[in-house]
């Protein structure tokens, strides 16, 4: 059966069931446009990174808090005379993930034509294939073709046309609180970050909060270069997701991330060693407002914080991460408690950062 959903589920499905590979976020941006424009000033950098502008008590600090809009996906790279698709990965995927995985391909004139990705069948795989993982080159997207190039003469698809996952909303366990959908990589961020703007409705927070998403995360942080040089924030928090550790045989089960346990709060990642002093104002703020929250450390990996801290002459950056399973394929899966914990501390945060904390803050 079912589970009920409330409004802020509702708008996570909205959300996460948006079209919006890497270099396609224009329906994203769109939306995050449209539901922010009623209490926010919206801006938008020349990639598309966009933003709602909340002002406060004063023009300074300027904050910048963002995920990323950008799902993981494809595009279309060749087409066989028989009709088949062949595409490039946008973004970062395992081969084994792929097989048998539905697909949305949207056509120039927007039309939305599904398919399935296909491979060679397991009984006709070589004994030293079977060890290997399968190579997104040796797959296709299977639209149900049936003569020399329908795929173009009929589905109107052509190369350049981007794909993404297709998959639905759904709440999981008792409770309803284990959320499963695509895309949370990092259509969460993004509604974190709009849902913090929209707490601080009527409130005296002292300083300007730039809140919304960037483009292009997935291919090379690239949006998030263009929006500090477009926003000049004093001090950027990245909003993305991390690797659960509440997995049979998760290397780190033991001192990683676990979902409803809290947000987490980076203390290093593969692109970001977050200024000292801004991490312990969170960890701070946390603990004085009695939020759970968890401390993450990834060897490798990056998120638009690296991109953040480097901009301009350097802006002092953050990144807090919701724990979530199975990143980068077709569904992921996290808590809905790590994500109202996270509006909370961000809430908190930007109340608390006025200039003096500021200049505490800066090196």
């Amino acid at each position: 059966m079912a589970k009920k959903m409330d409004k802020f589920d509702r708008f996570l499905k909205e959300i996460t069931d948006i079209f919006g590979p890497s270099g396609f976020e224009g329906e994203v941006a769109d939306y995050v446009a449209g539901k922010m424009s009623s209490f926010c000033k919206i801006t938008r950098d020349g990639l598309g990174s966009t933003f709602g502008i909340k002002k406060g008590t004063s023009d300074n600090p300027r904050i910048l808090i963002a995920g990323h809009m950008d799902e993981v996906g494809f595009m279309v790279a060749g087409i066989t005379k028989s009709g088949y698709i062949k595409i490039n990965p946008l973004g970062g995927w395992w081969g084994h993930v792929l097989p048998s995985q539905r697909v949305v391909i949207r056509t120039r004139k927007g039309t939305l034509v599904h398919g399935l990705i296909g491979s060679k069948a397991p009984h006709s795989l070589k004994a030293d294939e079977r060890k290997k993982v399968m190579e997104i080159d040796d797959m296709y997207v299977d639209i149900g073709a049936t003569e020399e190039n329908e795929a173009v003469k009929k589905a109107g698809v052509r190369i350049g046309d981007p794909v993404v996952p297709y998959a639905e909303f759904i709440k999981l366990g008792p409770k309803g609180k284990m959320l499963m959908a695509k895309a949370w990589d990092n259509r969460i961020g993004v509604a974190v970050a709009m849902e913090v703007a929209e707490a601080l409705k009527g409130k005296n927070h002292p300083n300007t909060l730039y809140a919304g998403g960037t483009v292009m995360e997935e291919v090379g942080l690239r949006g998030a270069g263009t929006s500090c040089y477009h926003v000049e924030p004093d001090i950027a928090i990245a909003i993305d997701v991390t690797l659960a550790a509440d997995l049979p045989s998760a290397p780190n089960a033991e001192w990683g991330e676990k979902l409803g346990k809290g947000p987490s709060i980076s203390v290093m990642d593969g692109s970001l060693l977050p200024n000292p002093k801004l991490l312990d104002y969170v960890i701070d703020t946390a603990e004085k407002n009695k939020i759970p929250y968890q401390l993450g450390s990834l060897r490798f990996g990056g998120t638009d914080g690296g991109a953040f801290a480097k901009t301009r002459s350097g802006v002092p950056s953050l990144t807090c991460s919701i724990a979530t399973r199975y990143i980068h394929s077709h569904y992921g899966i996290l808590h809905r408690d790590d994500v109202d914990n996270l509006i909370k501390l961000l809430t908190e945060v930007v109340m608390g950062l006025d200039k003096k904390r500021l200049e505490a803050i800066k090196p």
